[in-house]
This record gives C-alpha cells, structure tokens and sequence, in this order.
C-alpha cells in the first residue's frame, strides 16, 4: 500500500475516485463553527471506527458543497490508518466499473473484489442520473456487503427521493432497508464551503465591491 504524509507521519493513503488519485483529508481540516448542525461528538465518535468494527453503515445527507465528501474521506483515512482496505468511487463510477465488468463477463469477480473492503465509500449519490440497469447492479454491490462490511454514503438528495434517483421506487425501499438497518445519519443543514470561498475570493479582490455605491444626491435614509 502507498503511503502518505500527515500529521507528519507516514500512514496509508487511500484511493479517491476510481482512477488512482489520492486525497488526504481528516476531521481536524473540517470548519464545524460553519456548520453548527454537525455535532463534533457524533464525528468524533465515528472516527473511532466503531461502527467499522460493528459493519455498520454511516450516511451523510445535505445540498451541495457542505462537507459531505470530505467527512466521508476523512472517514476513509481513518479506515486506511487502522490497516483495514478501504476502497472510494462515486455513485457513478462505481457503476460504471460493474457495467464494464458485466460487459466483460467479469461481474461476479468484480463485485467479489468490492466486497472485500472493510469500508466502501459511494460518493455523490444523486449528483447524476442512474439506470434502471446501473442501480440493479448497485443493488447487488450492496446486498453482498449487508452485514458484512461498512459502506459510508454521501447524497445530495434525501432518502424520500432516492426511487426517483435510482428509477425504481422498489428497488431503492430494498436498497434503504438494507442500509439503513444499522445504520448512522448525519444530515448536514448549512450553507457551501466552495460558495463561502467564492465570497471571500470576491471580497478580496473587489474589496469596495460591498460598499455603499448609491448615485450622488440620493437618500441614504
């Protein structure tokens, strides 16, 4: 396994995306005084992989931009760091990996090898559409780790919307039944980091931006 830097240390690094980029980000990077409705307890608690150990899934719910992604690789990192696999695809990769492999007549090694992990991180859960064929083999990805390893998830879209997202109100009431049988939910209400960045990024280059610009002889009362 490749390592890492962090926290001046060597530790284990783990794959982000499907395509063999690496990404490193923990809990100690994340700004909770900008999202108050993330209780620093319940993530701490998490970190101590608990739920790993218990095969239990987490699941983060909130709109774009809000720290969803980068709980669920800290999460990750963790993982990796207490010698477990762990592996980490979108939604959307993770689907077209099992296509790829059904094409080539490879499924069932394919799912067996996304078995394994200790703990899966599906990405981006309703970021794009989904076929009826692809959430059928995601449906299988997860019934064959249910109760045998931990998936973490991240969706910008909540639980009630997931029929629509997956194109199958049936299927995806047998996906959440799985899931979510043991099963922790972090749901994030708050506004976009990349957002707040953008703000500050405006600010600092047009600082008078935000001043007072009415026209010469106007009531400012």
């Amino acid at each position: 396994m490749r390592h890492c830097q962090l926290g001046g240390q060597a530790v284990p690094c783990v794959t982000a995306r499907l395509k063999d980029v690496v990404v490193v980000i923990t809990r100690i990077d994340f700004d909770f005084s900008f999202q108050p409705s993330v209780k620093r307890e319940q993530i701490d608690a998490l970190h101590e992989l608990g739920f790993v150990e218990r095969k239990e899934n987490v699941v983060f719910l909130g709109p774009p931009g809000v720290g969803k992604t980068h709980l669920a690789i800290s999460l990750a990192i963790a993982t990796a760091e207490s010698g477990r696999r762990v592996y980490y695809g979108t939604l959307a990769e993770l689907i077209d990996s099992l296509e790829e492999a059904r094409a080539a007549g490879n499924l069932n090694r394919r799912l067996k090898t996304l078995s394994h992990p200790a703990l899966l991180i599906v990405d981006e859960i309703g970021y794009l559409p989904v076929t009826q064929s692809g959430a059928t083999l995601f449906f299988q990805l997860v019934n064959r780790r249910y109760e045998h390893a931990s998936t973490v998830l991240t969706s910008n879209k909540g639980f009630e919307e997931w029929g629509r997202v997956l194109g199958d109100e049936v299927m995806a009431a047998a996906l959440l039944d799985r899931l979510l049988h043991r099963c922790h939910i972090v749901n994030i209400r708050g506004n976009s980091y990349r957002m707040r960045r953008h703000a500050d990024l405006s600010k600092a280059i047009h600082p008078g931006a935000a001043r007072d610009v009415s026209p010469p002889g106007a009531s400012t009362s």
